[in-house]
This record gives C-alpha cells, structure tokens and sequence, in this order.
C-alpha cells in the first residue's frame, strides 16, 4: 500500500517536470501552432492548446486501464493515477484559478500561490514562440515571489 502511494505521489511530482519540458520545448517549439491560442486574447471557452490536456491524458488512461484490466500489470495503475492527479491540478491551477475559465472568486493569500500565478503571469507577458519564461505550473522558482510594497 505504502509502495502504491509512493509510486502516485512520485508520478505526480515527475509530471511537474515533463509538463516543464514539454511546454518549453514542445509547445513554445514545434506545436508552438497548437498553443499560441493560448498566449492570444480572445472570447470562447475553447482554444486549440487545450488539445493538449487531450493527448496528456492518453498515457493516464491506458496505463489506469492496463493496470486494472491485467493483474500482471496492476501496478501501472497507480503511475496513470498519479498522471491523472496531476492533470486535475493543472486544470484546478491553470485552467480555474489563474485563467479564471470558470468564474471563481479566490485570492491568493499563501506566498507559495503567490509565487506560481506570478510566475505564470510573467510568461504570459510574452506572446511568442520565443522569449518566454517560467514554463513550470506548480512550481516556481523564489525569484517569482511577489514583492511586498
């Protein structure tokens, strides 16, 4: 059981690092065309970047479904569950409580949340394939602190 929780807590913190390449050289690199829609201004709920929660949920899904469809792999289950977690702070964090797509009234009020909504702000203070910073999403270096006046 411990070994279970290790393996999803684990997955869920390697997932702070693939979404951190992925986004750096993937997205701000060759399907720069999928999630430029994301750095533009625009009015609906949709926009093509979001075919990439579509695609990073594929190895969570198959690896949930072979390790409960195949006791000999029942183990990979926990590394989708830990895959899926991940994707539903991301949604939570990003999509929720920074891009406000669902209307909300929260205000950041720990240091720590400060921090990665800040950090995530001064990425999109770049509107192109080159350029950006700060490609994490629930972690951010201390020089993202907000400064206090």
């Amino acid at each position: 059981m411990l070994v279970n929780i290790l393996i999803v807590l684990g997955t869920f913190f390697f997932m702070e690092g693939v979404a951190w390449f992925t986004h750096k050289y993937i997205m701000h690199g060759i399907l720069w065309t999928w999630h430029k829609s994301h750095h533009k201004k625009h009015d609906h709920i949709l926009e093509l970047n979001d075919l990439f929660a579509v695609v990073f949920s594929i190895p969570s899904i198959l690896l949930i479904y072979l390790g409960y469809t195949y006791e000999a792999y029942s183990i990979l289950k926990y590394f989708g569950i830990g895959i899926f977690l991940y994707g539903v702070a991301y949604l939570i964090f990003h999509d929720i409580i920074v891009h406000r797509r669902i209307k909300i009234n929260f205000k950041a009020t720990s240091p720590y949340m400060k921090r990665i909504m800040n950090a995530h702000f001064v990425h999109h203070k770049v509107h192109t394939k080159e350029g950006a910073k700060a490609f994490g999403f629930l972690f951010a270096p201390k020089k993202y602190d907000v400064k206090k006046d």
